[in-house]
């Protein structure tokens, strides 16, 4: 698998774009506080070497190229302290969006989050932290005993969603109410899976404009990384370059007493042990015009 520690793909001072391997500062492990990356040559899937060439890195973009990625899978309800402030059943298998968020989604660990004017309709503005699996290999009708082998790595993303639309519109438009475009920022580099042997003893935070709002740890997921590869493997074949969001923890704006949701202006920072953070401000659009 990689010969990568930390992949980023980043905007260089040579106004070239890269993948590389960060290079960070002893006892840091935040990827979005390297400067600078060993440029990664081959394919990142499979051949590929970590060369000597040090670039400086001007601005670290979405870890994967738009070419680079399949499918963009999501876990809801896979937090059990989540679930029970949904006031939901635990699920007896892993609930996977009624249909994937798109690729347009993605976007990197400091770019704006665009509310389209559709979506600034009613209220539900919300933010969600999550881990990030991105599978490296081919698979399917995986056992949970190697499911991990197919792990290239892990980032940490925020999975935005408009609560309106998400539950209410139309009966429910779970991809709508989550696939518009910028609304998986997610990064701020992927952390090789040989780094990171047990993903299921990460600590993952929320800040909203600094207060912290949520803060848990991924052992609390019901289903775990590999219990969630090798149930969406079964039947269905896994990409490299499949991202798959697997839940976040309680303290979304939607679990909150009063609700608290998103508004024009706020930062949101999400946070995972071993990877970093991402951190992108809610921008409201105000030339886009919805005619439903």
């Amino acid at each position: 698998m990689p010969a990568f520690s930390r992949l980023v793909r980043f905007l260089a001072r040579d106004g070239r774009t890269y993948y590389g391997d960060a290079i960070l500062p002893r006892g840091v492990t935040d990827i979005s506080k390297a400067k600078q990356a060993r440029i990664v040559k081959g394919d990142i899937f499979g051949s590929h070497d970590v060369t000597d060439q040090v670039a400086d890195i001007r601005l670290l973009l979405a870890p994967l190229a738009p070419e680079d990625v399949r499918t963009v899978r999501c876990l809801g309800l896979n937090y059990a302290a989540h679930a029970r402030e949904a006031k939901m059943a635990i699920p007896r298998n892993p609930v996977l969006f009624v249909s994937y968020k798109p690729a347009t989604s993605l976007t990197g660990p400091t770019d704006p989050i665009p509310v389209h004017r559709l979506a600034q309709e009613g209220t539900g503005l919300d933010y969600e932290c999550e881990l990030v699996a991105i599978i490296g290999k081919k698979c399917v009708d995986v056992p949970e005993s190697q499911a991990l082998d197919y792990v290239l790595g892990y980032a940490v993303g925020n999975d935005i969603s408009h609560r309106d639309w998400q539950l209410k519109g139309g009966g429910g438009q779970w991809s709508l109410g989550k696939g518009f475009d910028g609304w998986a920022p997610y990064g701020p580099g992927i952390v090789s899976s040989s780094l990171i042997k047990d993903p299921q003893t990460l600590k993952i935070y929320t800040k909203l404009n600094g207060k912290v709002m949520q803060e848990s740890s991924t052992s609390d997921m019901i289903f775990n990384v590999k219990q969630t590869i090798a149930f969406l493997s079964q039947g269905t074949t896994l990409l490299p370059g499949d991202v798959i969001f697997t839940g976040t923890p309680q303290g979304v704006g939607m679990g909150r007493d009063p609700q608290l949701w998103l508004k024009d202006g706020d930062v949101v920072e999400v946070g995972l042990e071993q990877v970093g953070t991402c951190t992108n401000k809610v921008e409201f659009d105000t030339k886009s015009s919805s005619k439903l």
